[in-house]
């Protein structure tokens, strides 16, 4: 019988601005405004036989809310390593600022609620 698969994610959320240079919407993507994003991490993998978790939940939270800090009340555009500040490239972002977790994030999310849009980007099969 192969080990069980766990999956555990928390979420945060941030308030950012950015600007983005678009085709269509274009007049009010390129100023600057601001939305309430919402981001969510999922890692998966076996549960550890000494401890009964796969991570220990408040050393995600505390990665997470380092994470946040760089984000929160930001201009995105200007947060290094983020790029082009999409909702594609923020779940890079947040995958990469995480990947030396064990286990590495396997799911990244983002959301902006009040427009309805969404990203995921999943690192594993």
């Amino acid at each position: 019988m192969s080990a069980q698969q766990f999956t555990l994610s928390q979420r945060f959320f941030f308030d950012a601005a950015h600007t983005l240079h678009r085709e269509i919407e274009a007049e009010g993507s390129r100023r600057i405004h601001g939305h309430t994003y919402h981001a969510e991490v999922a890692v998966r993998g076996p549960r550890d036989a000494r401890t009964g978790m796969v991570i220990d939940l408040g050393v995600l939270r505390a990665r997470l809310q380092a994470l946040r800090t760089k984000l929160d009340h930001h201009l995105l555009d200007e947060v290094p390593g983020l790029g082009i500040p999409t909702l594609e490239n923020l779940c890079l972002y947040i995958a990469n600022a995480l990947a030396d977790m064990q286990p590495p994030p396997a799911r990244v999310r983002i959301w902006r609620d009040a427009l309805g849009d969404e990203c995921e980007l999943s690192l594993v099969d």
